[in-house]
């Protein structure tokens, strides 16, 4: 939140506290004179001083004035305060900062806002869909400075429309301000004026990133247009540089040694930071498991530059054969790796787990391991199958990699018996070629490898959270809230429609999503049942409050703590581990728990209350959506690029998601989606029933509905929209991709659609892209 500086004045005037009490107490609305008679100024200091006060407290979003000049808190005076989110459509919301229901912002209202600023809005009232309306009052802060787009010249005017189309302005750029950009070409663009009642925004060119279609361009527009920091501050660099580049003998001989014990690293073929290692061992009762986990917390110390970059970033950002990581190389690939056969510094998760996979008692070291080999997933899956034609390396420790399996069976057997959720998913992976072009999209297979370690990473984050929740210390927790009564009502009576039943009441428990998913494996509608249930759950977010649990794994404790290389809200669950570490080390636990509740946040090694983690949870979440906002808008850039050689042709799909403007359709083998517009349902009238997911015919009676495998063609691409549109082809054709004549008239006609821009004739499909001069007219708001 915003710090108010509060003004000194000779004659002391009431602070913004005694306003707020004072407003609160009153009835209506106070003027000016109403607050002097109150407080019983008489002299003329103390009455300008409390009128300036109050217009500060205005322009802070305190308060509001109405338009008789009454001064009244927001909510007693229908004022909302939070932060604009545009639409493409050129209408837009405000998302209130209390969290209560968005405001629709109507196109007229949006004309002097941009995506990002936070404003002050009065409730209007409720429009034609129900939704509340609100009304501009005051601009509190322009969210946007910095815009990626495309630059367009046209009668010697130059313009850039932003790539992030929730932007939906487009920038002028005066020809001295145009930084020898030229038409066609991508640029980063600083906002010189931002849009009014007077007119649009006007920007300058401070950098011309390429052509539209280089190699890359994706995620260099990605990068931009969701603001994530890539690049090192000086200060950074040099922190990052001074750090020694091995584990110092002095440092190791602090710590418990791990060095004699065979852990392993087991990531995927392409993965270049290894954060965990994992060893277990039988005992009488069960196992005994290590998770390491590399020790950032060593290197990246509190308020460091380091540490403030960390914060900024919140994490890495993972695009397809590209990363921004959320740490400087020399330690995300370097010392924070668990590299084998160098010394690295690490946290350790000991766990004791019994033959019921239970964690039956766990502790943490402060430790110094060296890992012994580097595994990738494919080959330790063969490696449980029996496959002996292996590198020696599985040969040398498959004994440890079988333990490593009973274990996770164990695990496995507990994860169903507690009821959490197991959704089949498809992930999918992006193959691309030498021109660094898609040339390919697989599906990621998932052995037991993968769930091995996501188990073992599990349970070391249960074992975090207890430890951590158990000394009341705060922290960050990964929480995943039940669903809102809202989300239920909807699910069940889609589930009806099936015969099927959500127990549970108004608060389901996650073992009552997985018996519905159970009973519903071996139907055919199995994956629109799945689809609906998935969307039916919150996302998961970062917060101090431990009493919430994380629902989908159906645990009541839950934080992250297994990479910190790439996760800050790890990094701070290893701060408060190695402090209570330290302490406990220096004192009996007693005593540590009574500094603790006393005056734990005086350390230098772990500063925070419990507002600190809400403010820090809030980034971190925010940035954690904003990271995969730009990964799916690389993605969807990409699948466009490859889409733009299959137009005119013929596809095979599943409908997975039906909405009241059409069909969404992912692409059978090639796992693209792409939309069938309802104009393009052809001989009926269709109409949208939402608790059914489905489309059904007005006279005809045909539906089209969530799980449906129906016959497409590839009509239109728009790479700068990131769309593909459908048609519906009304036959019972199955199967792949069947290739239209190169020669017919259709064919040719079809690829003119294309719009989205291309990299010359070379390829097969590309048309000439057509430029976007300026924005279609916008849809009708309500």
């Amino acid at each position: 939140m915003k710090n108010h500086q509060t003004k000194v004045y000779a004659t002391p005037v009431a602070e913004r506290d005694d306003i707020l009490k004072v407003l609160e107490k009153s009835s209506a609305p106070q003027s000016l004179q109403d607050m002097i008679a109150n407080f019983k100024y008489d002299d003329a200091e103390r009455k300008e001083g409390l009128r300036r006060r109050m217009i500060a407290m205005v322009r802070d979003g305190q308060i509001a004035q109405n338009r008789n000049g009454g001064y009244g808190l927001l909510e007693r005076m229908d004022i909302v305060k939070g932060r604009v989110q545009g639409h493409p459509d050129g209408f837009g919301f405000l998302i209130p900062d209390d969290g209560g229901d968005d405001l629709f912002l109507h196109a007229k209202q949006m004309r002097r806002l941009m995506h990002g600023d936070r404003i002050l809005a009065s409730v209007m009232g409720v429009n034609r869909r129900g939704k509340k309306e609100g009304h501009v009052v005051k601009i509190l802060e322009h969210g946007t400075q910095q815009v990626v787009g495309r630059y367009f010249v046209e009668s010697g005017v130059g313009t850039v429309v932003p790539s992030n189309k929730k932007i939906t302005h487009d920038i002028v750029i005066p020809e001295k301000y145009a930084a020898n950009a030229e038409d066609d070409q991508i640029v980063l663009v600083e906002l010189l004026e931002q849009p009014s009642k007077r007119g649009g925004p006007v920007g300058k060119v401070v950098e011309v990133l390429g052509d539209h279609m280089a190699p890359g361009m994706e995620i260099d527009i990605a990068i931009r247009a969701f603001d994530i920091p890539h690049l090192w501050p000086e200060d950074v660099e040099q922190q990052s540089a001074a750090i020694p580049a091995t584990v110092p003998e002095k440092v190791a001989n602090e710590r418990k040694d791990f060095r004699n014990i065979p852990l392993v690293t087991i990531d995927g073929a392409d993965s270049r930071d290894f954060d965990d290692a994992v060893h277990c061992s039988r005992t009488a009762k069960g196992w005994k498991l290590l998770v390491a986990i590399a020790d950032v917390s060593h290197y990246v110390e509190v308020d460091s530059p380091l540490d403030r970059e960390a914060l900024v970033r919140s994490n890495s950002v993972y695009f397809p054969d590209y990363v921004v990581p959320m740490l400087p190389e020399s330690l995300s690939n370097g010392l924070c790796s668990i590299n084998p056969d160098v010394d690295r510094l690490c946290m350790v998760c000991e766990m004791r787990i019994d033959k019921d996979g239970l964690i039956s008692n766990s502790k943490f070291h402060r430790g110094v391991m060296r890992s012994a080999a580097r595994m990738i997933y494919s080959e330790v899956g063969k490696a449980l199958d029996g496959d002996n034609d292996l590198p020696e390396i599985y040969q040398t420790y498959l004994p440890e990699i079988k333990e490593l399996h009973a274990l996770y069976k164990v695990l496995r057997k507990q994860r169903s018996k507690r009821g959490a959720i197991d959704f089949e998913t498809t992930e999918t992976r992006i193959v691309f070629g030498k021109d660094k072009k898609i040339e390919s999209i697989v599906p990621v297979i998932r052995n037991d490898a993968h769930k091995m370690i996501e188990e073992f990473m599990i349970a070391a984050n249960v074992s975090a959270a207890r430890y951590l929740k158990r000394n009341k210390i705060p922290t960050l927790y990964r929480v995943h809230e039940k669903p809102s009564s809202d989300k239920l009502d909807n699910v069940r009576l889609f589930l009806k429609e099936f015969g099927l039943a959500l127990p549970g009441g108004d608060r389901p428990q996650p073992a009552d999503y997985a018996q519905v998913l159970d009973l519903a494996r071996a139907r055919p509608e199995f994956n629109l049942i799945q689809t609906v249930l998935l969307r039916s759950l919150n996302r998961a977010v970062y917060s101090p409050e431990d009493k919430i649990g994380h629902f989908g794994l159906a645990h009541s404790d839950y934080a992250h703590f297994t990479s910190p290389i790439r996760r800050y809200p790890d990094l701070l669950v290893h701060r408060a581990i190695g402090y209570l570490l330290d302490n406990a080390a220096k004192s009996t636990a007693k005593k540590v728990v009574t500094a603790i509740r006393s005056g734990f946040n005086k350390s230098k090694n772990f500063n925070y209350s419990k507002e600190d983690m809400v403010r820090i949870g809030e980034q971190c979440s925010t940035n954690d959506r904003r990271a995969d906002d730009a990964t799916r808008d690389v993605i969807d850039w990409l699948k466009c690029e490859y889409m733009m050689d299959h137009v005119g042709e013929e596809f095979s799909g599943v409908v997975s998601g039906v909405t009241g403007f059409g069909l969404f359709v992912t692409l059978d083998n090639i796992f693209v989606d792409g939309l069938v517009h309802i104009t393009a349902l052809q001989n009926d009238y269709y109409h949208f029933d939402p608790v059914r997911h489905q489309l059904t015919g007005e006279s005809g009676g045909r539906g089209f509905r969530l799980g449906d495998t129906i016959r497409i063609q590839v009509a239109k691409v728009d790479l700068d929209e990131r769309k593909i549109d459908f048609l519906h082809l009304d036959n019972s054709k199955n199967g792949g991709a069947t290739k239209k004549s190169r020669n017919s008239k259709n064919d040719r006609n079809s690829k003119k659609k294309v719009d989205a821009g291309s990299k010359g004739n070379t390829k097969k499909g590309a048309g000439k892209p057509k430029r976007r001069r300026s924005r279609p007219k916008k849809k009708s708001s309500n």
